[in-house]
């Protein structure tokens, strides 16, 4: 379920959308509940959307039931962008997020230049690519314990390196976006926390001091 944030429909837009569209673009901005579906696989894509507050989970659900997250996006990114008229994923809140929201046709005519505008949306949707990438070698070529640090060294370095990073999605998202059990996810925190590799604060864990980046790195190389 959606809320629109502000009464008024349209807004000026900044960060990465506005240096594709321009600063004087203008979108939609919406508030979801935590949990709360933005679009659904199968659905027409018509919009592109930038996470302004929160964070958002794309995924896939498998014929046997099970959840394959594809990425997780956090406050700037873009997402969206597809190469036919449907989405091929679902999208959904993990925390209460608010987006902004542009149609992907208006996207494109409020570009400033051809050039200019154009080589921004390249450098988005190779991003998006180059994550695919890392993502389909994490899930193929790494043990478990690799693929716990490699998903704890992209979340730190995406988060800036802060002295404590805070975690929006649970264990179980991060099994499912690594192709493990939750049992086997909780094992490998629990391998890197007696390690002193790192540190947990608060009663979620969500919250995670990097004690040593170094020792993480090489497990992940």
């Amino acid at each position: 379920m959606l809320i629109r944030v502000n009464t008024a429909s349209r807004r000026p837009i900044d960060g990465p959308m506005a240096a594709v569209a321009g600063p004087r673009a203008l979108c939609s901005e919406f508030k979801y509940r935590r949990g709360s579906e933005i679009f659904g696989e199968g659905e027409h894509a018509e919009y592109i959307y930038q996470i302004s507050y929160g964070a958002v989970r794309t995924y896939k659900l498998l014929a046997d039931g099970r959840r394959q997250i594809n990425s997780f996006h956090l406050p700037g990114d873009m997402f969206g962008f597809e190469n036919s008229e449907t989405h091929r994923f679902t999208a959904e809140a993990i925390v209460e997020t608010h987006v902004r929201i542009m149609k992907r046709c208006n996207l494109l005519e409020a570009m400033p230049s051809e050039a200019a505008g154009s080589k921004k949306l390249i450098g988005f949707v190779t991003e998006n690519l180059q994550h695919a990438e890392n993502h389909m070698l994490l899930l193929g070529r790494k043990t478990s314990l690799e693929k716990v640090a490699a998903f704890l060294l992209e979340m730190d370095g995406r988060l800036a390196h802060p002295d404590v990073m805070t975690l929006p999605m649970s264990r179980r998202d991060i099994a499912d976006y690594l192709g493990l059990t939750l049992e086997t996810v909780s094992r490998a925190l629990s391998i890197l926390r007696d390690d002193k590799i790192l540190r947990f604060h608060g009663t979620t864990q969500r919250e995670v001091e990097m004690l040593d980046r170094e020792k993480l790195a090489k497990l992940d190389a």
